[in-house]
């Protein structure tokens, strides 16, 4: 059974930092990419950032709204997806989400992510 389980989530003051963790089990990710989307209450999804799997360079994608402030990174050897999210702004409150993809780029569209994690809260109080 394939699960992406995420954690890190939690209540930080504006400007602080948190770092995300997503573990990956059940089948090996490392040639696929692999995401972070966030939706905030009454908003839809929406994409975050994305990392290319092994043999892509580690090409990363960052949305305009993160971008210089967040990092994603990945520890294949751990089946581990991180992000580093720095400089926080009460924006930023949402849940988030870890995905892998069917494919190898790192991609914005959330239809082409086929696995999900059940998300993990970041609360940015201002």
């Amino acid at each position: 059974q394939v699960q992406l389980v995420e954690s890190g989530g939690g209540l930080v003051q504006a400007g602080g930092s948190l770092r995300l963790s997503c573990a990956t089990s059940g089948r090996t990710f490392s040639s696929a990419a692999m995401a972070w989307f966030r939706q905030a209450p009454g908003k839809e999804r929406e994409f975050v950032t994305a990392i290319s799997g092994s043999g892509n360079a580690g090409n990363t994608d960052y949305a305009d709204s993160v971008k210089g402030r967040f990092a994603i990174s990945r520890d294949n050897a751990q089946n581990t997806l991180y992000l580093q999210m720095n400089s926080l702004k009460p924006e930023d409150t949402a849940v988030y989400y870890c995905a892998a993809a069917n494919v190898p780029f790192a991609v914005r569209a959330a239809g082409l992510y086929a696995y999900w994690g059940q998300g993990t809260q970041v609360t940015v109080s201002s």
